[in-house]
């Protein structure tokens, strides 16, 4: 399988703060104005007084958020004081995403990386991930590398235009945005404290603060290397996952909008679908600026998407679009999750919608629509509206997505447990060890009587509206090493052995 990762790609710099840290950095600020700032949070950082205020607000509050570092200055302070002490890892749902394909028997993947420093990429996985701008070493430089990677640029057989014969990529765009896109991320404990000008204060509960610094992803910049392997190579992809679109902002400094970075996301996705019919897109979803950008996104790419990914939180900001009231969503029950995401999608015209949450998955899609886990299926049971229960096709169709739904929660299970994804066999012999969400048992159950639906290996299906819902209860791990990027590698895992089942029918 070779696949597409799109768009965002960043550095993130996790430094894990304490409250006598930041009880000495707030010495060095005016008391009356970060008071100020703490009071009416400003959103954005144009100073240092801005990112104090930020972190003290959310250790204060226990909350968590990300804001955009704008000036240069700022960027400096923060990589020179926590750069080096912090733990470096990748970030961007695409480059988490790219790494988990890597590890878990890709054939190729290739991520759209906006600034492909030393330091970038040397945090992708070295299996199949490949970059299209980075050049082929000629064996005087192989001599002088004792540790070449060439299987990393190797083009496959098929292709008739050799990587190492194109043109060098020309960086057209400021110094400043060359350099690293780094999301500083502060993480807090619960029960730390720390003194806000005499008033102890004591953190609620554990979260982050990110300062990000990362012009490029905030436009989805595409790098030129990327998109023409992309546009190129487009018939021999099999997949695109991408990504990204949570980072748009209403409007920049240059005066353009989000509405422009669409148009221009679009044009690009179509012209890949020009080129392959049969390309299956993915569009992972995120927590939005606003609930106008979160619209605008789903709205315009649900027609060209084979399936879009978001949460229950995500799910929750569509209010306008499907009307079911966001606290049963927020509370991860499975009737109100199930009728919101059908509706979403009849009304868009969706064929695939995937919703993770923490207890369960759900994936709600078109048994008959092409490219999809049932494609082949009679259209007669959709004349019927999916009344033949038993019917051998539609048990065939729910027990392959239950199986990519499966195998993505065996990846994220074992990712949370070890920290490391090594192969199909690890993952399975790490998933032995995982516990199935009792929560997401029970709304199993809940699940099945709302919807008389049909239990169907460890989950479960139903037919509503012309379109089947699969749920599946999450494996979770007692004791997690990590618990970032598990919604990503969850998706990958999930994207990628759907699309063998699909070439195996």
């Amino acid at each position: 399988m070779n696949i597409l990762c799109g768009y965002n790609v960043n550095i993130d710099s996790v430094y894990r703060i304490s409250g006598a840290e930041i009880s000495e950095l707030l010495k060095s600020f005016d008391r009356a104005e970060i008071l100020k700032k703490i009071k009416n949070p400003p959103g954005k950082i144009l100073s240092r007084s801005d990112f104090v205020a930020g972190l003290a607000y959310c250790m204060k509050n226990g909350s968590g958020a990300e804001w955009l570092v704008i000036e240069q200055e700022v960027f400096e302070f923060l990589r020179d004081c926590y750069f080096e002490k912090s733990i470096v890892r990748m970030g961007g749902n695409a480059g988490i995403m790219a790494n988990v394909l890597s590890e878990i028997g890709v054939s190729r993947v290739i991520p759209n990386v906006a600034v492909p420093s030393e330091t970038q990429l040397s945090l992708f996985s070295k299996k199949a991930v490949y970059f299209p701008d980075v050049p082929l070493k000629t064996e005087t430089e192989a001599e002088q590398n004792p540790n070449p990677e060439p299987e990393q640029n190797s083009e496959p057989e098929q292709d008739s235009e050799p990587e190492q014969n194109l043109e060098p990529v020309q960086k057209s765009y400021a110094s400043s945005d060359s350099q690293d896109p780094i999301h500083f991320v502060f993480d807090f404990s619960e029960g730390e404290t720390f003194s806000l000008y005499g008033t102890e204060i004591r953190v609620p509960r554990e979260n982050r603060f990110i300062a990000t610094s990362d012009h490029l992803n905030f436009r989805l910049f595409t790098s030129p290397a990327f998109e023409d392997y992309a546009l190129r190579h487009a018939r021999e992809m099999d997949g695109a996952l991408i990504s990204g679109f949570h980072l748009l902002l209403e409007a920049y400094p240059d005066g353009s909008t989000y509405k422009e970075v669409l148009e221009n996301s679009f044009s690009q996705l179509k012209a890949w679908k020009a080129e392959n019919g049969n390309l299956r897109i993915h569009i992972e979803l995120g927590d939005f600026a606003s609930r106008e950008i979160g619209n605008s996104v789903f709205s315009k790419f649900a027609g060209i998407s084979h399936s879009i990914g978001m949460n229950e939180d995500e799910l929750s900001i569509f209010n306008s679009l499907h009307g079911i009231p966001a606290d049963g969503l927020l509370h991860m029950e499975a009737e109100a999750v199930s009728k919101a995401a059908c509706r979403l999608a009849s009304r868009s015209g969706l064929g695939n919608l995937f919703i993770h949450t923490r207890e369960f998955v759900l994936d709600v899609f078109k048994p008959d629509s092409g490219n999809s886990a049932g494609a082949g299926i009679s259209e007669k049971y959709n004349e019927e509206k999916w009344k033949k229960k038993e019917s051998p096709a539609l048990l065939r169709a729910a027990g392959k997505k239950l199986e990519a739904m499966d195998f993505g929660l065996k990846c994220a299970g074992a990712y949370a447990a070890s920290g490391r994804l090594e192969g199909r066999e690890f993952i399975e012999k790490e998933a032995l060890k995982l516990q199935e969400s009792m929560f997401g048992r029970e709304q199993l159950q809940f699940f099945l009587e709302a919807f008389g639906g049909t239990p169907c290996g460890r989950g479960a299906f139903a037919l509503m509206e012309g379109y089947m819902l699969c749920i599946l209860p999450t494996l979770l791990c007692k004791f997690p090493i990590t618990t970032v990027g598990l919604g990503d590698t969850l998706t990958a895992g999930t994207f990628l052995r759907g699309l063998e089942l699909d070439v195996q029918a």
